[in-house]
């Protein structure tokens, strides 16, 4: 039986829609949600960073991550500061660290139940296969 695409694409959407929506509930316990707790994981991953590189990496546009960007900055989590040219650099504040740290540990959590019904090789396998969905599909829509 041929694997229907468009349900194939369901799945996967539905399996990322649950897994983000218990993420999103357990985090707000701390007070955060799964985008903010992002932007500060990829902020903390790559101090400095212009506001479009933090954008690319988190799945945003570029005027969704600066309006995040501004909601962090309120809440304390982090600070922005002029750059090279017309640059935005972007730093976690202490708070913004402890929230990710908080976040991380609900993130460990998480993704250890959403992945329990799969054995390591599955999980690997799971992996290899999203891995090279996501390239090509990224490689196509970049050279169009």
């Amino acid at each position: 039986m041929a694997t229907e695409l468009k349900e194939l694409g369901r799945a996967l959407k539905r399996a990322q829609y649950r897994h983000h929506l218990v993420f999103d509930r357990a985090l707000a316990s701390i007070g955060t949600t799964i985008v903010q707790w992002d932007a500060l994981r990829a902020i903390n991953e790559a101090p400095a960073s212009s506001a479009h590189y933090l954008a690319v990496t988190t799945f945003q546009s570029d005027q969704a991550f600066g309006t995040l960007a501004g909601r962090l900055v309120h809440k304390g989590l982090i600070t922005r500061a002029p750059g090279p040219g017309r640059r935005i650099e972007h730093h976690l504040t202490p708070a913004g660290i402890q929230m990710l740290q908080s976040g991380s540990a609900i993130a460990d959590t998480v993704l250890a139940q959403s992945f329990a019904p799969l054995a390591e090789a599955e999980r690997e396998t799971l992996f290899t296969l999203l891995g090279r969905v996501g390239y090509e599909a990224g490689q196509s829509a970049a050279s169009a």
